[in-house]
């Protein structure tokens, strides 16, 4: 082996188990490679050949909560009546869950049942977002 590879091995030996992570993220960072991928009997190490925008459409969600984020005091009556509608609360827990904005109203809905709570909720004057 040539002079500047004995370097680079004796330094590798020196480095902390925290130091080598580090080494091994900058390096796939550095050549948009997955280390993780190697073969048992030879380190191969793979380019990573998926781009962001597949890793989006792989990953969409299916699943939407819906948030009240804040309610302002002259639409709260308003905003409290949707709220019982879509959750089917008494008037006690529904203004209680109102009061304690931000909140979630609905969990683990579709994205249009959520897109038109959330349209419903603001038309009574709420700020919504959906998580």
């Amino acid at each position: 082996m040539n002079t500047k590879i004995n370097n680079i091995i004796s330094d590798l030996k020196s480095l902390t188990l925290l130091e080598a992570a580090e080494l091994v993220k900058q390096i796939e960072e550095t050549f948009n490679i997955d280390a993780s991928i190697a073969s048992q009997n030879a380190a191969i190490i793979m380019p990573n050949t998926t781009d962001d925008s597949t890793k989006n459409e792989i990953e969409e969600k299916t699943e939407f909560d819906v948030v009240l984020e804040e309610v302002p005091a002259a639409k709260k009556i308003a905003i409290l009546k949707v709220v019982r509608s879509i959750t089917g609360l008494g008037l006690k827990e529904a203004k209680q869950l109102v009061e304690s904005a931000p909140k979630t109203i609905k969990e683990n809905t579709t994205k249009d049942n959520s897109e038109e709570l959330k349209k419903q909720l603001e038309e009574a004057g709420a700020k919504v977002s959906i998580k």
